[in-house]
């Protein structure tokens, strides 16, 4: 509608003190003019002239031989010099440069140094009607509409022009979830640490694997309803379905103990092994693995799982009914409770945790127990960050494993390294139906220090 032309200005204006000059002299041919013949006093002059005026006039005067200092007397004076001051070509080109006319390039340069004009630049715009050029702004049609055809207005239309080279609308693809970048790093530190995931797709298990092999008492608070989810359809897995050698052996542990332990001293009931439930923690996939090594042939094998687990706990801004498990096993031959702390060091300095403490702690399948400590240098403070201990003799040895073989593990928690690490305050934020997608999107890369 408009078409417009962008025009540069440019001039040469006066600085304030070289307006006055423009005026009254120069201050070369002000100082040249208050020296008499037989010569002034430096302080006589600069109460005469001003310090400003006889310091700028008096050293281009001196530069041009106009007028010459004296110390001889003691006392410095200012003399007339060998050059005759008879044009005052500086007051002639302020005057010009004010009037608007055009100097010399060098001209002015040099009263640049001499800080008496600056440049000034501006632009103008000269404006034209276009080819398009209407009173009133039309908007463009987009399309050929039915009512356009219907009617006939689409002669008269003014059609937007298709732009072929346009990229379109953004196309927007999956994001990865704050937990699976944390997860992915975590799995990293395993693998690099020449660990074997385990297979961890069974959501739901019986409470023959998920407690009684692990040396879990059947009246352990744990198995509450309260705290673990059971199911009515299917209720139970028949513990015909298990190898029955090793059912025995785990009746018997816990009826009469053995391998140095006295057991629970209770009736073990077949009915309460064979609940089925939503697992309460990935142990119960590590007592399977741990089973399987057994009846395969031991070797030395280091194991982990990162999966979903499930507990009937009060949900609040820490605690979720279903959040993800963390666990480590190694198993080997004469392993000590300083191999297990020489390994966590090693797993959680991989994870940016190399602070550690330790605190005894008690778990029905672990003894010696320890609590996992470690100094956030976020927080400012010591969290704890897991649980870890070696399994007991009345959990390993029905399975069959050697006397010699002893087996270290650790677990901990996805979700709270995750909310430390994204500084997520609420893990319904982090981990579940209310979380927000923009927050899902814009997370970013997860950096452990692997």
């Amino acid at each position: 509608m408009v078409v417009s032309e962008e025009i540069s200005h440019f001039r040469y204006v006066l600085t304030e003190e070289a307006q006055g000059y423009r005026d009254q002299g120069s201050p070369e041919a002000q100082v040249y003019a208050a020296v008499p013949p037989e010569g002034i006093a430096m302080e006589d002059l600069e109460a005469k002239l001003g310090k400003i005026v006889t310091k700028n006039g008096l050293s281009h005067a001196i530069k041009h031989g106009y007028l010459k200092s004296d110390k001889s007397s003691g006392k410095k004076l200012v003399m007339r010099g060998k050059e005759e001051f008879t044009e005052d070509t500086t007051q002639s080109n302020l005057r010009n440069i004010s009037a608007g006319q055009e100097v010399d390039k060098g001209v002015a340069d040099a009263l640049k140094i001499r800080k008496l004009v600056k440049a000034e630049t501006w632009k103008t715009y000269n404006l034209k009607k276009g080819p398009k050029f209407a009173l009133e702004k039309k908007k463009p049609a987009t399309e050929l509409t039915h009512e356009m055809l219907q009617k006939g207005t689409w002669r008269d239309a003014d059609f937007k022009a298709y732009n072929f080279n346009a990229l379109g609308q953004p196309t927007y693809g999956g994001h990865l979830h704050p937990l699976l970048k944390v997860r992915t790093q975590i799995r990293k530190a395993f693998t690099s640490m020449g660990f074997e995931e385990m297979p961890t797709n069974n959501y739901v298990e019986s409470s023959f694997w998920n407690f009684d092999a692990l040396f879990q008492p059947q009246q352990h608070p744990a198995r509450d309803a309260h705290d673990t989810f059971f199911l009515t359809k299917p209720a139970a897995t028949p513990l015909s379905k298990q190898p029955q050698d090793y059912v025995q052996h785990v009746r018997d542990i816990h009826e009469n103990g053995g391998f140095g332990s006295i057991g629970y001293g209770s009736h073990w009931k077949e009915s309460e092994a064979e609940k089925n439930l939503l697992r309460t923690h990935t142990t119960a996939v590590s007592s399977r693995m741990l089973y399987k090594l057994a009846q395969e042939g031991f070797k030395p094998a280091k194991y982990f799982s990162i999966d979903r687990v499930f507990r009937n706990e009060a949900i609040d801004r820490t605690h979720l009914a279903e959040f993800h498990q963390i666990e480590g096993v190694v198993c080997d031959r004469g392993l000590t409770l300083g191999d297990l702390i020489g390994t966590l060091h090693l797993f959680f300095s991989r994870l940016g945790l190399p602070k550690l403490r330790f605190k005894p702690a008690f778990n029905p399948y672990t003894e010696p127990s320890m609590e996992i400590f470690s100094y956030s240098e976020q927080l400012g403070k010591w969290v704890e960050v897991g649980n870890s201990g070696m399994f007991r003799p009345e959990m390993l040895r029905p399975m069959g494993l050697p006397e010699d073989v002893n087996v270290i593990a650790w677990g901990l928690g996805l979700e709270r390294p995750t909310m430390i690490l994204y500084g997520i305050d609420n893990i319904r934020d982090l981990f579940g139906h209310k979380v927000s997608l923009s927050v899902v999107k814009k997370n970013p890369i997860c950096r452990l220090n692997l």
